[in-house]
Formats: C-alpha cells, sequence, structure tokens
C-alpha cells in the first residue's frame, strides 16, 4: 500500500496522507514521500493548489510515529530535523503554491504542526489538534510553539500547549485557527472549490501574493510594509493598462455570479 497517495485533476493536487491503521503517522518513510510529492508539485506547470488531508475518519495525522521512534536509536532527533525529508514541515513550507488542509481528523502534536504549515484549514465536524508534546516529555522543534500563538494569541496556546487537552473544530473555528467548518461530507467538496478559486487567479501573481504574505508574517510591521513596497513596485511596473481592463471586466461578471 502506498503510504500517499496523489491524484490531480482541473490543476488541483490532493495528497492524502495513506496509513489510516496508524492513524496517519508520520513515518521516515512517510515524510520522505511527502517530500518528494511536494517538490514534484511545486515544479509542475499543470499543478496551481494543492491540498493536503488524510485517509480515513479518524485523523488528518497523530504526528510522528511513536512506535518507530521506541524502536529507533536516535529517532527522537527527527522531532528537531533541519530538512524537509525529515521535517513534513518544512516540506510543505517549500511549496511555492498555496496548499490547503483539508483537517479530517484529529491533528496531534506533530499533526498540529503539520496543520499550521498549510496556508488555508477547512475543518471536518470530526477534526480536533492537540499539542502533546509536553505530555509525552518533549518540546516541539517544528515551530509549533511559536506560530500557534501568534495564530489564536499567546494566552490561548498556553492553555493548549500547558495542558495537551483537544480542542474541537467548533473552537477552532471561534479562536480564528481554522476558515471553516464543515460536516465530513463536505469537507473535500468544500477544499475543491476553494482551490478552484484559487486557480481561477493567474499561477504566477497567486505564487508571489502567498510569498509576499509569508515574507511580511515573519518579520516585523515595518519591514514587512517594506517587503510589500519593494515586490509589489517590482510586479506593478509590468502589469499592462490592457491586461488590468480585461481582468476588470472578468471580476466584474464574477461579482454578479457570486452576488
Amino acid at each position: 500500500m502506498s503510504l500517499l497517495l496523489i491524484e490531480t485533476k482541473d490543476r488541483i493536487a490532493t495528497v492524502t496522507l495513506n496509513r489510516p491503521d496508524a492513524m496517519n503517522a508520520l513515518s521516515r518513510g512517510l515524510r520522505r514521500e511527502l517530500d518528494a510529492a511536494i517538490r514534484r508539485l511545486s515544479a509542475d506547470d499543470e499543478v496551481d493548489v494543492v491540498i493536503l488531508t488524510g485517509a480515513g475518519t479518524r485523523a488528518f495525522t497523530a504526528g510522528l510515529d511513536l512506535k518507530e521512534l521506541g524502536s529507533a536509536p536516535g529517532a527522537l532527533g527527527d522531532a528537531n530535523a533541519t530538512g524537509p525529508a525529515q521535517n513534513p514541515v518544512l516540506a510543505i513550507q517549500q511549496c511555492p503554491k498555496p496548499v490547503i488542509g483539508a483537517i479530517n481528523g484529529v491533528a496531534i502534536t506533530g499533526g498540529f504542526e503539520l496543520a499550521l504549515a498549510c496556508d488555508v484549514l477547512i475543518a471536518s465536524t470530526n477534526a480536533r489538534f492537540a499539542d502533546t508534546h509536553a505530555r509525552v516529555g518533549i518540546m516541539p522543534g517544528w515551530g509549533l510553539s511559536q506560530k500557534l500563538s501568534r495564530v489564536i494569541g499567546i494566552y490561548r496556546a498556553k492553555e493548549l500547549s500547558l495542558t495537551g487537552n483537544f480542542l474541537d473544530a467548533q473552537t477552532a473555528l471561534e479562536w480564528g485557527l481554522v476558515n471553516r467548518v464543515v460536516a465530513p461530507d463536505e469537507l473535500m467538496p468544500t477544499a475543491i472549490r476553494l482551490a478552484a478559486d484559487m486557480t481561477s487567479i493567474p499561477n504566477e501573481t497567486l505564487r508571489l501574493y502567498k510569498s509576499i504574505i509569508d515574507e511580511g508574517y515573519a518579520a516585523d510591521f515595518g519591514e514587512a510594509l517594506r517587503i510589500e513596497h519593494r515586490r509589489s513596485s517590482a510586479n506593478n511596473k509590468n502589469v499592462t493598462p490592457d491586461a488590468v481592463e480585461k481582468r476588470r471586466a472578468a471580476i466584474q461578471a464574477r461579482g454578479r455570479t457570486q452576488g
């Protein structure tokens, strides 16, 4: 059985972590395959958006494979890995295209970190999130201790990380962790519709805008504004009035349809 399933249709690639019997735990083999797949999809001109999900309904991913960690000497070092073939967060972050996380079940510890690496999160009502690093006796090494507080606020982040308690999908929505919550059978259709909206944006523009947001997010506000100005100026001077007019008409038509 393949550890990773990939389906491409209409410029959208769906990547499914496929270890349902092990709650899609991130074994070394799965992490290597994920890195290789994201590299291929990043270079594929026929793909504009990636959807990441887990097989089954129980788990998006339960994080690092604890059975593997307990049986392989030195395996715990993977929790601090700095290469994308071992660190799935880096594997996702290296993708220049938008990655939508379709969270179908629990996202625990390393799985929570992987969810946070995505650009947009759609959660099934089955989804739950937990940071159990402290309960296992280890510290996060893939960014959770810093990113979570920036997403939901430092007090809420401390509550989750210092208790190891689970966060249900509806509360995750209320706290701003996920974009929306849908019924399990609506998860993939919703993610695909959102991805299709993104594919209607020119690929080069989509990638550039994502990179500006990400670079600015990692900087202080003043530097973020300078990043936007620098990269916006370089791009906008090459946009012709004719191109703007053609896109304006398409935007108006789309507005009438969506209204």
